[in-house]
């Protein structure tokens, strides 16, 4: 019997995979996740990755203070999402992360749809995030869900913040974009 008939035959069912909020015993799997992630970055302008790694400390307070979701393969972890609240009015989606031998199964679209969810319900009015401008499944995937581009011109002082911060740890602004996207309670998951 070749491997092929074997395969075949043999009743491998996919992943069930769910979204939630992160729990303790989940984050020992991120940092992992984050770097499996930045692989499909390589030569691309991450030329410092353990700066660009979420620390413990700060995964540990996002998911004490409801911030860190996590995408699941039959309760493993296998992606997540982390917000910070920037301003009164605006959260901001600093870390989106899928590992890649789960990717394009639409995990990243459900972290951010379970964010904005979050968002929209908690009273808040946006969500933003920084992006590369240039590489095809980053701004573009985020334009398909409704963000638009910030010019720099309109960068609030909390947004302008994270953009100075990004470039202290060697992200080149030039080849990054800030995104936002209006959030509104009623209209989350069909916009």
């Amino acid at each position: 019997m070749s491997v092929v008939e074997m395969a075949s035959r043999v009743n491998v069912a996919a992943p069930r995979y769910t979204i939630a909020l992160a729990r303790p015993q989940d984050l020992d799997r991120l940092p992992s996740i984050e770097l499996a992630a930045l692989t499909l970055f390589d030569g691309r302008g991450l030329d410092d990755v353990p700066a660009l790694v979420t620390g413990e400390a700060e995964l540990r307070t996002a998911q004490e203070t409801g911030h860190l979701w996590v995408a699941l393969a039959d309760d493993v972890v296998v992606g997540f999402a982390k917000v910070e609240v920037i301003e009164s009015s605006t959260v901001h989606l600093d870390e989106l992360d899928v590992h890649p031998e789960h990717g394009r199964r639409g995990l990243g679209r459900m972290l951010v749809m379970a964010v904005c969810d979050w968002a929209a319900a908690k009273g808040h009015e946006a969500i933003t995030l920084t992006t590369f401008r240039e590489i095809p499944w980053n701004m573009p995937f985020y334009a398909s869900l409704g963000f638009v581009v910030v010019p720099p011109e309109a960068l609030t002082l909390a947004l302008a913040s994270i953009v100075h911060e990004e470039g202290r740890r060697g992200l080149d602004p030039a080849l990054r974009v800030v995104m936002r996207r209006a959030l509104d309670a009623r209209l989350t998951r069909a916009g």
